[in-house]
């Protein structure tokens, strides 16, 4: 099927078959995002919640977050849109029928956590671990989660309302790095089909809202420890404030000139995240992440990104207790050295 210039996959219109069998009128729904929510994240919750008010009608729902946002630009834009997100700690799940997660997938939440069991996933990362759902749709070779529900959001022919559109845009330029990641056809399409009706203004706005000061400090840091491995940069920041430093960071380094990929590290409470970035040619991040540190972390990505997650209890018994700063940056310089060796050449 074919609407407004974008097909409509077979597997998207069995898939919104079943969504509208499932949902009942007047129903309620959780929607459920991993970690600190990004654009795609959002904007695909945007748009499932849209969908089954529009076509079913939502007596209560209610958008959740198992971090709570910190990127000054993901700050801005939920602000922007006026959509209030809230932690998981302060939500009573009973109080919904359905739960979907939305760009993550069941295997990805916490041990305290592993109790939710969700009725509908979509995601576009990889599949992982041992996981169902009544309703799945996992397309790792799409760009953005936004370009799926893209499709899911015409098969309804609901009326779009221009902020969908411009999340659902901004959703797709931000998950492809503006198509400098990962993508395919479909995403370039669903991104032209917004266009024509998202607010381009208001996303330029929110682009230029990037770093607070107060992370200028890491940049210094990063500046004076970041290690070069013949244009693979690996940097152990230590305890950040979040996963976002990680990754501004990451994306900064990946621009200087004969940098193939970058490895940025930092202890976000009980946990170690490593951010994965690369040029999408020499490498595949997701699975460099997954082959060097897959055994002891949670986590995936793409070819020219990736993250994973490794809880320090787990690390501190990976590296008999001595959790110094000079230590984990061995571990993680080991772990990449191996991960070469066991694939030395090109992904």
């Amino acid at each position: 099927m074919k609407v407004d210039s974008i097909l409509i996959k077979k597997e998207t219109e069995l898939n919104f078959k079943k969504l509208m069998e499932m949902v009942q009128p007047d129903d309620s729904l959780m929607l459920l995002m991993h970690g600190s929510p990004d654009p795609d994240a959002i904007a695909s919750a945007m748009t499932l919640r849209e969908i089954i008010q529009r076509t079913k009608g939502l007596s209560k729902s209610a958008f959740v977050s198992t971090e709570p946002l910190i990127r000054q630009q993901n700050v801005e834009f939920v602000s922007s849109l006026r959509l209030f997100i809230q932690q998981i700690n302060q939500v009573n799940l009973g109080d919904y029928r359905l739960i979907a997660i939305l760009d993550a997938q069941p295997s990805f939440l916490k041990k305290s956590l592993s109790f939710i069991k969700p009725q509908i996933v979509f995601d576009h990362h990889p599949r992982e671990g041992e996981w169902s759902a009544p309703l799945e749709d996992i397309r790792p070779d799409y760009g953005a989660l936004s370009s799926i529900l893209t499709e899911y959001l015409l098969c309804s022919r609901i009326k779009i309302p221009r902020n969908v559109h411009t999340a659902l845009l901004y959703g797709i330029k931000t998950d492809t790095d503006n198509f400098n990641r990962s993508a395919i056809v479909e995403d370039m399409s669903a991104y032209t089909y917004h266009t024509k009706y998202a607010n381009m203004q208001f996303i330029r706005r929110i682009e230029l809202n990037q770093t607070p000061d107060r992370f200028l400090k890491y940049y210094n840091y990063a500046y004076h420890h970041m290690n070069n491995f013949r244009g693979r940069r690996v940097c152990f920041l230590g305890n950040v404030e979040s996963a976002d430093v990680c990754v501004q960071i990451a994306d900064f380094y990946l621009r200087l000139i004969g940098t193939y990929y970058v490895v940025v590290a930092g202890i976000v409470g009980d946990r170690i995240i490593i951010i994965f970035r690369g040029d999408g040619y020499r490498q595949n991040c997701g699975a460099i992440a997954q082959r060097a540190f897959g055994l002891i972390g949670t986590g995936g990505g793409h070819r020219s990104a990736a993250r994973m997650e490794i809880p320090m209890d787990v690390l501190k018994e990976n590296l008999e207790g001595d959790l110094s700063q000079r230590n984990i940056e061995r571990f993680l310089f080991r772990s990449l050295r191996r991960e070469q060796k066991t694939d030395p050449g090109k992904d």
